[in-house]
């Protein structure tokens, strides 16, 4: 029997500086980021509120016309997998980092700036999705009977 695994990460954060993009010397864009999440609870023993706040960084590949929106503080919705990478320091020392690969990127709240608030505003699509068809359900011959719920 095959085992199964699952790597897949889905966090909604605030990004912590301006995202920066990269080229490899083959010339793939890589944009970087990184996005703070928070926990909150109450301490059984004193009754207080807590907050921790965790640092995810984040790998986007392919994606440079993004950076221009992923600016700090932006509140952002990210999917994609963990991945560990090692390197060796100036000193020769072997050093892990531990990053989530994005998939897809998409930026919640509102446009910035206006104080208008908006819906989410994706910037990336996942990989393989294909744009939704403008086309009205009852123009595409799609009844209630189509629907599996």
């Amino acid at each position: 029997m095959a085992s199964r695994s699952v790597n897949k990460v889905i966090l909604v954060g605030h990004l912590g500086k301006d995202a920066e993009t990269r080229f490899t010397p083959a010339g793939v864009s890589v944009t970087s980021f990184s996005v703070a999440t928070n926990r909150r609870w109450k301490d059984q023993q004193t009754g207080e509120w807590k907050e921790e706040t965790d640092w995810a960084n984040i790998v986007l590949w392919r994606q440079e016309n993004l950076a221009n929106y992923l600016t700090k503080g932006k509140q952002v919705y990210v999917e994609g997998r963990l991945q560990t990478r090692s390197y060796d320091d100036k000193d020769g020392k072997k050093q892990y980092r531990t990053e989530v690969v994005a998939d897809d990127v998409i930026l919640l709240g509102g446009r910035g700036g206006d104080g208008a608030e908006a819906g989410p505003q994706p910037v990336s699509m996942p990989r393989g999705a294909q744009k939704p068809q403008s086309a009205p359900a009852e123009d595409q011959g799609i009844t209630d009977d189509d629907v599996p719920f």
